[in-house]
């Protein structure tokens, strides 16, 4: 039996609810927090403002400032084939709706970089003592969409 499948145009309108949404919980943080304040949400879970100059995990964030354009292009790139995967169509539902969601998380995190020279990440996660890398709404649906793509794949794979 073969799968729904929607179309592409509500899969961009969800990449582009990812973008205002991360777009505006980055706006409220950096309003909200100043560098040095942490607001506890819940015993595991902090909002606390931090700039991002690398990438993921702050993957190169310490070097003197080229790497910037580097995530740039990587993520521009990334963005392109997303949205030209869309485009062609013919998607199930679960891999339309992860790379709908990698797109918006790629393209939010794209424009801090781009227009600020960092990412603003503000979500920290810990258990005790132990915390998590900070992150952002951007980065969450990147990570949902890579499960998603990952189980549709497995479940593709398996028939």
């Amino acid at each position: 039996m073969q799968e729904k499948k929607t179309s592409q145009l509500s899969w961009l309108c969800l990449s582009a609810l990812i973008i205002a949404l991360d777009y505006m919980t980055k706006l409220w943080m950096t309003h909200s927090l100043s560098k040095s304040s942490i607001i506890p949400v819940f015993p595991c879970l902090n909002f606390i403002l931090t700039h991002n100059f690398g990438a993921a995990f702050s993957f190169l964030g310490q070097v003197d400032g080229w790497q910037r354009w580097l995530f740039v292009a990587i993520s521009a790139g990334v963005s392109l084939y997303l949205v030209r995967l869309l485009y062609r169509g013919g998607l199930n539902n679960w891999v339309a709706g992860a790379i709908a969601l990698i797109l918006g998380g790629a393209i939010g995190n794209l424009y801090d970089r781009i227009s600020l020279g960092y990412v603003v990440d503000f979500i920290d996660f810990c258990i005790g003592y132990w915390h998590f890398a900070t992150f952002n709404l951007a980065d969450s649906a990147i990570s949902l969409g890579a499960v998603m793509w990952i189980i549709a794949s497995y479940k593709s794979g398996k028939k």
